[in-house]
């Protein structure tokens, strides 16, 4: 791997017009340059990606599949490399880093095997209906800091699948994996089929709003979402939007409460909690809150806290310094409304360090409770009745995902279906799979990845109705 990093631009790369510092939150420090592009280069990248279209699309689909199965098996060989440099940038422990990328490959492998058929919808009397997907031309996929890597997967897998191109804007704060891995891409794709653009969040507007830009794919906060929605409104661009999430976790009263204590502590802490998904408030029954918290605090009091290139680190830095402090002002709030069990003090030392922290007895209208906290800290509330607590989940603009912890499984399904949220896990969470829908409800997301749904996404239906000539 190379110390200088270069943007993608039609098959060649470009050191931008200029540079801005990557910082490795386990220090604070920058630790490498990351090439900036401007308008002019923004306008290249989507001429590269236009350009490219129609041989690209015009490809056979067993063509465009190899082409992504090659980029996978590159990945895989290089696994080790690009999870040490998402370590740096991002700050996660190393085997986390390896198992994002090795969950790259699985993601581009199943994009790679999916097929878009035509459908018939009917045949009788001498009436043909035939439905059939084309792609839409050029996509931009604008992807975050917390899993740069697979998240773009889901966006760059079934984009080249179904015949796009694409234009590709990382984070800032987490560019460099993005850049490295376009090298494989250039090695791989023709010129053109896949561009990779970097800036310091101010060509966003001008990327989505562009008129050779057909769809938007993007995630990220809700509130940038909705920027990114209007944007494509003047031009009525196909968007998806996979935004934040405040997933409630409900524990029910036939479980031991130590065993689901685990459970949840690791569905609420791996990333140091930065997942749209991560368990963000648990509810548990009176009876066992309790004994709950005392496991929960223990499992957070536990923890190894340090820089994700140390082996045995189990929660690495919070991924930018303003991050950092909001994460820290919402422990300080929690502090005055509720009782802090574990954690609750930023490490004195370089980086941005927050332990796990655990916070009980917060009331429901508490920040904590009500925003997407994005960080390692979790509140635990006390719930009698199934019907309150199902409500309680619910009262919330977000509708991400979401886990229910119960012996009876039946039980566990007919409450999950009054879950008010694009996903409810039972029994296990982050059970991700690249052939699975994943969508969001309310305020959490606009249409959906992964899954056939998510390859659609992608695509323009079209009908055909045909009849004999009278």
């Amino acid at each position: 791997m190379s110390d200088t990093f270069r943007m993608l631009i039609n098959g060649a790369f470009s050191a931008g017009t200029s540079s801005f510092e990557v910082i490795n939150p386990a220090t604070g420090q920058a630790f490498a340059r990351c090439p900036k592009a401007d308008e002019t280069l923004l306008d290249a990248a989507v001429a590269a990606a236009k350009a490219a279209f129609p041989a690209w699309s015009a490809l056979p689909v067993e063509q465009r599949a190899a082409s992504i199965e090659a980029i996978a098996a590159d990945l895989e060989v290089r696994a080790s490399e690009f999870a040490s440099l998402l370590t740096t940038e991002q700050g996660k422990p190393f085997d986390q880093a390896m198992g994002e990328v090795i969950g790259c490959t699985y993601v581009l492998r199943a994009f790679a095997g999916m097929r878009l058929e035509p459908k018939t919808l009917r045949t009788a009397a001498g009436n043909l209906v035939i439905e059939h997907r084309t792609p839409l031309g050029v996509v931009a996929a604008i992807t975050p800091w917390n899993f740069p890597l697979v998240l773009l997967m889901n966006k760059l897998g079934p984009a080249l699948i179904s015949g796009n191109t694409m234009v590709l804007k990382p984070a800032p704060t987490t560019p460099l994996t993005t850049l490295l891995f376009g090298e494989l891409c250039r090695a791989h794709l023709p010129a053109g089929v896949v561009n990779i653009i970097c800036d310091e969040n101010d060509l966003g507007a001008v990327l989505t709003a562009h008129p050779d830009v057909a769809k938007i794919a993007f995630t990220g906060s809700t509130a940038t979402g909705k920027k990114v929605m209007a944007s494509a409104a003047a031009m009525v661009k196909r968007v998806t939007l996979e935004l934040g999430g405040n997933d409630a976790a409900i524990v029910l009263d036939d479980v031991d409460p130590k065993l689901v204590a685990g459970k949840v502590y690791a569905g609420a802490m791996t990333n140091a909690g930065q997942i749209c998904v991560a368990v963000k408030r648990a509810y548990v029954p009176s009876a066992m809150y309790d004994d709950f918290c005392e496991e929960i605090a223990r499992l957070a009091n536990e923890a190894i806290v340090d820089d994700g290139a140390k082996q045995g680190t189990t929660v690495g830095p919070i991924q930018n310094k303003a991050q950092f402090d909001k994460v820290r002002g919402l422990i300080e709030d929690a502090r005055t409304r509720g009782k802090i069990i574990a954690g609750g003090e930023v490490l004195d030392r370089e980086g941005y360090f927050i332990p796990p922290t655990i916070v009980r007895d917060l009331p429901d209208d508490a920040p904590l409770v009500r925003e997407e906290q994005f960080g390692p800290v979790l509140p635990v509330l006390k719930y009698d009745d199934i019907d309150d607590v199902i409500a309680r989940a619910n009262d919330s603009e977000f509708g991400l995902g979401g886990t229910i912890w119960g012996n009876d499984v039946a039980k566990a399904t007919e409450i999950a279906k009054r879950i008010d949220t694009g996903t409810v896990w039972i029994n296990q969470h982050l059970a991700i799979d690249p052939n699975i829908p994943f969508r969001g409800s309310k305020q959490s997301g606009l249409g959906g990845e992964l899954g056939e749904a998510g390859l659609h996404e992608y695509t323009q239906a079209h009908i055909i109705n045909a009849v004999e000539l009278a």
